[in-house]
C-alpha cells in the first residue's frame, strides 16, 4: 500500500491509495470521519445575575438559550497539539482536569455587539487561540452580556459529532482511460471533448489524448460517442481521495493520524490472531 499526495493544503488534501482493496479504502475513510482525536469545548459555565463593567450594570442573557450557546461553542474549532494534550482518561491527572488535558477559554462581552468565536481568550498560553475568529455566537443588544467559561477535551467523533475533525471525505476508484490510437482522429473520437462536462481530454495533432483522468467522473458518454474508441474502466486498487478538515489539525495530520490508528489495529489484530493460533 502506498499513498501518493497530490493537494496538500492547511485545510484541504488529495491523494491517491495505490496498490490496496476497497476494504482498506473504506477503512481509511472511515477512520478519516470517526477516530481522528482532537479538542473540543465539552464543558461551558455560564455566570448567572448581572455583570458590572464601568459602574454600569448590564443583565447575563443573549438572545439565544443557554443550551445552543453551548452547542455553538462546542462545534467552533480548537487548536489541537498531540505533544501538548492527551485523553482526560489517560492523563495523570486522573480526569480532573489539568494543562495536559484540557483548555480554558474565557468569553466576556457586553452589548450591544456580536460574539464571536475571537472574543474566546485562551487562559495562559496565547497560542491555543481559535484560527477561525470569525464563527458568530450570539448577538448582544444594549444592557445585555456574556460572561462565559468553557472547558476544550480531547475526544472522537464517534462519541459527538464536536470532535470530527474530517469533513467531506470521498473517494472514487481511480479511472483507467484508454484511447484506441488508430481511431484518435475520427470525428466521432473527437466529439469526446464537447460531451465530457469534466474535461478530461484534449486534442493534440488533430488526435484525441488523455488530459486529466482524475477528474473523470465515470460517466462512459465518451464511450457511446466514440463507438468504442475510448474505454473507462475502475481500478479496484487504486483510490482517489479528497477531504477538507475543520482547522483544529491539517489535512496532513489528520492523514498521518489516520494511517497511524490503523497501522496499530492491524499490529494488535494480527498479534491477537496468533495468540489464537
Amino acid at each position: 500500500m502506498e499513498i501518493e499526495i497530490i493537494e496538500m493544503g492547511e485545510m484541504k488534501g488529495a491523494f491517491i491509495l495505490k496498490n490496496s482493496s476497497p476494504a482498506m479504502a473504506n477503512a481509511l475513510r472511515r477512520t478519516m470521519l470517526t477516530d481522528i482525536p482532537k479538542m473540543a469545548i465539552d464543558k461551558v459555565e455560564f455566570h448567572l445575575g448581572p455583570i458590572m463593567k464601568d459602574d454600569k450594570e448590564y443583565e447575563s442573557v443573549t438572545p439565544l438559550f443557554d443550551e445552543i450557546v453551548a452547542h455553538r461553542l462546542g462545534m467552533i474549532p480548537v487548536p489541537t497539539d498531540y505533544e501538548l494534550f492527551t485523553y482526560q482518561k489517560d492523563c495523570v491527572c486522573g480526569g480532573e482536569g489539568c494543562p495536559s488535558c484540557t483548555i480554558m477559554y474565557s468569553l466576556n462581552k457586553i452589548g450591544p455587539c456580536t460574539v464571536l468565536s475571537g472574543d474566546m481568550i485562551p487562559l495562559g498560553n496565547p497560542d491555543l487561540a481559535v484560527k477561525d475568529q470569525f464563527i458568530p455566537i450570539a448577538e448582544l443588544t444594549g444592557g445585555q452580556a456574556v460572561l462565559i467559561y468553557a472547558t476544550a477535551v480531547m475526544g472522537i467523533a464517534k462519541d459527538h459529532a464536536k470532535w470530527q475533525a474530517a469533513f467531506g471525505v470521498g473517494y472514487k476508484y481511480l479511472p483507467k482511460i484508454s484511447v484506441d490510437e488508430k481511431r484518435a482522429g475520427e470525428p466521432d473520437t473527437l466529439k469526446c471533448i464537447k460531451v465530457c462536462a469534466k474535461h478530461v481530454f484534449e486534442v493534440k495533432n488533430g488526435k484525441l489524448k488523455v488530459k486529466d483522468p482524475l477528474n473523470c467522473a465515470m460517466c462512459r458518454e465518451c464511450e457511446t460517442v466514440s463507438r468504442g474508441a475510448v474505454t473507462v474502466e475502475a481500478d479496484d486498487t487504486n483510490f482517489y481521495f479528497k477531504y477538507e478538515t475543520d482547522g483544529s489539525l491539517t489535512a496532513k495530520q489528520i492523514l498521518d493520524k489516520a494511517m497511524e490508528i490503523l497501522s496499530k489495529q492491524s499490529a494488535e489484530s494480527f498479534a491477537h490472531m496468533g495468540e489464537e493460533v
